[in-house]
């Protein structure tokens, strides 16, 4: 993509950036907060805005991965060429989360049972959601956007019924891969937001510039009527299904974090564009390393490092661990992105390297 069009998308590595914010900050306070300031409000504010990054990175994978399928039709490459690239996306996001929990498992040698290996986590849900919705590159990026908002609708609605499925004869690790589970995070419904984000993805990638005004004023106007009727369904004394948890595998739930992802993406498109089209952006620095830090920040804050301080900080405390823990993961994400761009600007043996283009957030 031409840097004009790479500038255009940085709403997104902006939005990835905020959410990684708030992800740092919910797991800060449940690592370390006394359990008996857990009823108190900052806690609780801490932990229900905590629950929004999930659906935000695998919306945004969603987006991403909707890109991939894009430029290689735009490419010409034949469908199973196309097939092939998201299978490996799969594939890499699957080994990284794989070795993911192997590092957590090793370090916490004789504190974590060997199930740990096997809990499905955000990376193990995004590599499967995306083997399974890989059949989308069969499609045109047009077709994309009707089929996959389908899909995600279809995967929402269906989690409280597959809930309902007798899952006594089933493995559990393969239980957790599916069905609605507090947790881990299951196909049903997680799946739904990457459905959601591919067709989003779509629809950015056919949108001509002179066009993402009028994108973003839909995204928030359908964005305001998710959360409105999320809740109006949500609230309902009755309910088309015979059980249904709405902290679990409520449709009107899913459409909630729809809409309020949806609004957050047109905020950050008018911050982005408008209020600070120029220069760096910490933020945005934070998102284009949402990996790293969530793989980095998981092991000191829930690892053996800080040990002596959990669960027995005060929330003034733990407001203060929260911003060096941001600190730190901002510092070690520029580091990150100064070693790739000495990497990208020399080659092997310092003659420099070919220029390599980047697409925005992938």
């Amino acid at each position: 993509m031409k840097s004009t069009e790479s500038n255009r998308l940085g709403f997104i590595d902006w939005t990835r950036g905020v959410a990684t914010l708030i992800m740092l900050q919910g797991h800060v306070f449940h690592s370390f907060t006394q359990n008996d300031l857990r009823d108190s409000g900052p806690y609780i504010i801490s932990q229900f805005v905590g629950g929004m990054p999930p659906a935000v990175f695998l919306f945004l994978t969603g987006v991403t991965l909707a890109f991939l399928m894009d430029g290689g039709e735009r490419k010409g490459l034949p469908t199973g060429a196309r097939l092939q690239s998201a299978l490996r996306r799969a594939a890499y996001l699957l080994g990284i989360a794989f070795l993911f929990r192997l590092q957590l498992w090793s370090f916490a040698w004789g504190q974590s049972p060997l199930a740990d290996l096997f809990r499905v986590d955000i990376l193990n849900c995004m590599g499967a959601a995306i083997a399974v919705l890989s059949v989308m590159s069969l499609f045109t990026t047009r077709e994309r956007v009707r089929l996959c908002a389908i899909l995600g609708l279809a995967i929402a609605c269906a989690a409280p019924l597959i809930s309902q499925l007798d899952w006594s004869g089933v493995p559990g690790p393969v239980k957790q891969y599916i069905a609605p589970d507090l947790g881990s995070f299951g196909f049903f419904p997680w799946a739904a937001f990457l459905a959601f984000g591919m067709s989003a993805g779509s629809i950015f990638r056919l949108a001509q510039r002179d066009h993402m005004n009028r994108v973003m004023q839909w995204s928030a106007m359908i964005g305001f009527s998710l959360v409105l009727a999320g809740q109006y369904f949500g609230n309902l004394p009755y309910s088309l299904y015979r059980n249904s948890d709405f902290w679990l595998n409520s449709p009107a739930l899913v459409f909630i974090k729809l809409g309020a992802i949806l609004l957050g993406l047109c905020f950050a498109y008018l911050w982005t564009t408008y209020a600070a089209p120029q220069g760096w952006s910490w933020v945005r620095q934070l998102g284009t390393t949402s990996l790293l830090v969530y793989w980095l920040h998981t092991e000191i804050v829930y690892g053996r490092w800080l040990g002596y301080w959990k669960e027995r900080l005060s929330i003034g405390q733990t407001a203060v661990v929260a911003v060096v823990i941001i600190v730190i993961m901002l510092g070690l994400s520029f580091l990150k992105t100064l070693v790739q761009n000495w990497r990208h600007s020399t080659g092997p043996i310092g003659y420099p390297a070919p220029e390599v283009p980047r697409v925005s957030g992938d």
